[in-house]
């Protein structure tokens, strides 16, 4: 028999949304209603889960691509976003079928000395990806108001009121908020490649990125791996699997194909939208800075390109002279904002979940959001003041080895349970579905360990 360890802080306010409090919170209608009645009321769990498949993280991947490589790493994107699909597709229905979340099912189907170490990989993985929400909504904050980039690190750690304030709104407005951010870089991005028109794309040149894959230039395939580890985050498997479960689902044949169905419709939508961001990114970044070395600011100054710049900060500086509209950069930084607070709601959700789901532990929202935030803070303001605002590209870098290391075992455990008979019944994934899924699975693992050496090496050179 397991203990059941429960911690409850003295507070006034419900914890943000846990498993418990998620369950059954939202109803369905009945099965045989038509399709636009079944899509409100399952939409919406992916829209949360597709933040971190465009935070601040893969801005900086995508930025390179494009402007190194034009539009030929364009299939890479659809790649990692067909990935995601797939898996978050698995995640989703094993919330469904088993009614437990991914850190549920590890704690009560692995051997039981796995709770404890898996916990942690998961609590430095949604660390790690804290990081890069923090330093995105900073580097936003400074290149908006001018406010010293440390301060704005400093700052970020108030977004633990803001979360509070929302706890009581329930999951429906919290997707509302999540869905209005995600509609606000897609709008920026929107004005970005289809008003101003220096950067409409040729469409013969999109198909061809698409389809034509290759890693011929030299350096492709280190930013492609990028590109793919950047878009699959593990946090993403724990927090779908237990998002789904908001819905009050009934437990007949029919009831749970509907939900199943829906569900996926609403991963391939949602993730739909992020690949579009993500596509729209390196395209902004190919249309501008493709075959170009350096731009020139307004004050004289000179920006140089390369593989090694800080490309959020290079595109926010030169888009405006570039393009040759302030507006251009303005609308990159809004972007970039909204992208790490829609990041940050969902990083606690998990951090929440992960903790709940593999040791029983719950504790305040306000402390939960504490905890995640200062595992991001403390790092950014250390390598901030040691070695200034040149180390954000390494800080970067440093998040997306912590995500390589421990998405596998987020992936492999998901893929084991939900091609299982054992734990699915009749629910289990189909064969080729499954096939799919492993195939997912091992591409991405292998890519992650063939990047790891140069992921490892900077970072010890970083700490060093």
């Amino acid at each position: 028999m397991s203990t059941t360890i429960q911690i409850q802080l003295p507070m006034t306010e419900p914890a943000l949304p846990t498993q418990q409090a998620l369950s059954g919170t939202i109803d369905v209608p009945d099965s045989r209603q038509g399709f636009w009645a079944q899509w409100r009321a399952f939409v919406g769990p992916a829209i949360l889960v597709s933040v971190g498949y465009m935070d601040p993280g893969n801005w900086g991947t995508d930025l390179q691509g494009g402007a190194q490589y034009r539009y030929a790493l364009l299939g890479v994107v659809a790649m990692a976003s067909l990935i995601a699909m797939i898996l978050q597709i698995f995640s989703a229905r094993l919330g469904v079928v088993t009614q437990k979340n991914l850190a549920e099912c590890s704690r009560d189907w692995l051997p039981q000395w796995t709770r404890l170490p898996n916990w942690l990989l998961c609590e430095l993985a949604i660390g790690a990806c804290d990081l890069s929400e923090v330093l995105g909504s900073a580097i936003a904050l400074n290149l908006l108001f001018h406010i010293p980039l440390l301060w704005a690190v400093l700052m970020t750690g108030a977004d633990v009121l803001l979360l509070v304030g929302m706890q009581n709104m329930g999951m429906r407005k919290l997707e509302a908020i999540v869905a209005l951010l995600v509609l606000t870089i897609a709008l920026c991005y929107g004005i970005e490649i289809f008003v101003l028109p220096q950067t409409h794309p040729g469409l013969l040149d999109l198909g061809g990125g698409l389809v034509n894959l290759h890693f011929h230039q030299a350096g492709m395939l280190y930013v492609a791996i990028g590109i793919i580890g950047a878009t699959v985050m593990p946090h993403n498997l724990y927090l779908h699997s237990s998002l789904v479960q908001s819905r009050k689902i009934a437990r007949d044949d029919a009831s749970m194909r509907t939900a199943l169905r829906f569900n996926a419709y609403d991963s391939v939508l949602a993730l739909g939208i992020a690949f579009l961001i993500n596509a729209a990114i390196l395209i902004l970044a190919a249309n501008v800075f493709f075959g170009k070395s350096c731009a020139w600011l307004p004050g004289g100054a000179m920006v140089r390109f390369g593989a090694d710049c800080d490309w959020i900060r290079v595109a926010f500086l030169t888009l405006a002279p570039l393009l040759g509209t302030a507006v251009a950069s303005t609308l990159f930084g809004v972007a970039l904002l909204a992208s790490g607070q829609s990041s940050t709601i969902t990083g606690t959700m998990a951090g929440q979940i992960v903790m709940e789901g593999f040791l029983h532990w719950r504790v305040a929202a306000w402390a939960r959001r504490l905890i995640t935030r200062m595992m991001a803070i403390l790092p950014a303001v250390l390598f901030l003041s040691l070695h200034g605002e040149g180390s954000l590209t390494d800080l970067l870098t440093l998040s997306q080895a912590v995500l390589a290391l421990q998405l596998p075992f987020a992936m492999f455990p998901l893929l084991h349970f939900a091609t299982s008979k054992k734990y699915m019944g009749k629910w289990r994934c189909g064969r080729a579905f499954s096939i799919a899924g492993w195939a997912c699975a091992l591409v991405v693992t292998a890519m992650d360990l063939y990047g790891m050496p140069d992921l490892l090496r900077t970072v010890w050179n970083m700490v060093k």
